[in-house]
């Protein structure tokens, strides 16, 4: 499967659009729709220039075909209709392909794909790291992320 049209609009909701580079909450370099990588594999750094609204896209485009990838491979087998699929590929465009392969959420997407206690794995995903602290703590973006995710996967395809 591929993202859909409205899949980057939902992403750059959750993610911001910040055109010149900033330190997501985790205290990682990041520029564009949560994008924290170039195409050619060069990390962002806090002294890269500003860029468009149009890089930005396309950042996160470019972005998204390793994550599409990421989640086809890991539910394999499994029938995804559109909006579960960009709700995984929403969570696993900001938790990380290693945490996505390792969640129960996988595991219960790929055991029954319609099981409701799927939005409760979504909720679990709610803590992000303070660099200041050297902990890991909830965050109510997060809270609010996982929600919408968890709606979008569970929202009929019309």
């Amino acid at each position: 499967m591929q993202p859909s049209d409205y899949f980057f609009d939902f992403l750059a909701h959750w993610e911001g659009e910040k055109l010149c580079p900033y330190r997501d909450k985790a205290g990682v370099p990041t520029i564009g729709i949560g994008s924290t990588f170039y195409e050619n594999g060069a990390s962002v750094k806090m002294t890269d220039v500003c860029i468009t609204h149009e890089r930005a896209i396309a950042l996160a485009k470019s972005a998204s075909k390793d994550f599409t990838a990421a989640v086809n491979s890991l539910t394999a087998g499994v029938s995804l209709n559109q909006n579960q699929f960009d709700a995984l590929l929403c969570f696993t465009y900001n938790q990380g392909k290693g945490a996505f392969k390792s969640s129960t959420l996988l595991k219960k997407v790929n055991k029954n794909p319609n099981d409701p206690s799927i939005r409760d794995e979504f909720a679990k995903w709610v803590y992000v790291f303070n660099p200041k602290t050297g902990k890991k703590e909830r965050d109510d973006w997060q809270i609010k992320r996982r929600k919408g995710e968890a709606d979008l996967y569970f929202k009929p395809v019309s």
